[in-house]
């Protein structure tokens, strides 16, 4: 397996199958173009096997923290520790670029998601609610 930062809309587009909905490549491009948006993908047997995203997030009493976005990996590719080599290479770009932690949202029932981040050193900080506002046609 290899972890390779992604530097062109064509490598964000060739892993869409690993995202919710289609990739769209105005939305890679703005993606790429973002300061502290980054995306390592996981390629295993030659083809992207998994992916992580990340958003630095940045307050002026804080400082700059990473929010670990999303994390998916290839079902076939699955349990080979993929997820939490993705999780650790995203923290320690974290490090690197000085941010005092890193964070990711999970459902308290996901137990492999769970498992994963555990596994790649994050503790558990307790349960918290998530509210969400939409803003239909956007």
């Amino acid at each position: 397996m290899e972890i390779r930062r992604a530097t062109t809309v064509g490598e964000l587009v060739a892993v869409q199958h690993l995202y919710d909905s289609p990739a769209r490549p105005e939305w890679a491009e703005r993606f790429l173009a973002a300061p502290g948006h980054l995306m390592l993908i996981a390629y295993a047997e030659g083809a992207p096997a998994g992916f992580v995203s990340g958003i630095e997030m940045l307050h002026p009493d804080k400082g700059v923290e990473m929010c670990l976005y999303e994390l998916s990996v290839d079902e076939p590719y699955r349990r080979r520790g993929i997820g939490r080599a993705l999780s650790e290479a995203l923290a320690e770009i974290a490090r690197e670029r000085g941010c005092y932690d890193m964070w990711v949202g999970v459902d308290t029932d996901n137990e492999p998601a769970l498992a994963t981040y555990r596994a790649a050193g994050a503790r558990d900080e307790g349960h918290f609610a998530m509210l969400t506002w939409e803003f239909p046609g956007s």
